[in-house]
């Protein structure tokens, strides 16, 4: 019997934003619960995210290393970024960040996986890309980075090294951690990497011009 999430809103009977910041912002709001009672339910509203796993001919993916402030750990990440456009194709904004943070391209592209960064309080929906054929980008590097990711550390890892790393706890990242373990999942099951969405798949939680 297959299984799918289903798309259902209960009745909010009062909003309001406390925080507004540069890109995310806090949402506070009364819902009505099935027992006709209402509760607050507070929230990060945030525009979602797209995360790029390149992956080689020799079963590496590229990662990077970043300092995380809020959790204070150096996290190794798959390139990533907001999807701050409104309406952009997630492929766009998928291209577009492996260039910036790597000087990378890649030929072939695929929908590896969709998921919410954390359901309970936030609305934050990622797609991670997997990419193949990746090449050295034309042009110069991109030069418009802070600080923080003038930092990163860029490199090529065995994808079977990850697998061991996050499931012995080592590596934490949510986009890391499902990236690396639905590529082993796509590469052991029927059809393989194949049988993957195309790229520009249809991603309900944001909707996008094609």
């Amino acid at each position: 019997m297959g299984i799918a999430d289903t798309k259902e809103s209960w009745e909010t009977v009062a909003t309001r934003t406390p925080f507004e910041g540069a890109k995310t912002a806090v949402r506070s709001d009364q819902v009505r619960m099935p027992d006709g009672s209402v509760a607050r339910r507070d929230y990060q509203v945030h525009p979602g995210s797209v995360c790029v796993l390149a992956y080689d001919e020799e079963g590496r993916v590229l990662v990077l290393s970043q300092y995380r402030h809020p959790v204070q750990h150096r996290l190794w990440e798959l390139p990533a970024g907001l999807l701050d456009v409104p309406g952009e194709n997630p492929l766009v904004g998928a291209r577009r960040e492996l260039f910036e943070e790597t000087h990378t391209q890649a030929a072939d592209w695929r929908v590896l996986v969709d998921f919410y960064a954390s359901p309970g309080g936030s609305d934050e929906a990622i797609r991670v890309f997997l990419a193949r054929g990746a090449t050295e980008a034309e042009g110069e590097k991109y030069s418009d980075i802070s600080s923080e990711e003038a930092d990163m550390q860029v490199e090529w890892v065995a994808l079977a090294d990850l697998v061991a790393g996050v499931l012995a706890g080592e590596l934490g990242n949510p986009g890391l951690v499902t990236g690396v373990l639905a590529l082993s999942a796509a590469l052991a099951a029927e059809g393989g990497i194949d049988a993957l969405r195309p790229a520009e798949a249809p991603w309900p939680a944001r909707p996008f011009t094609a």
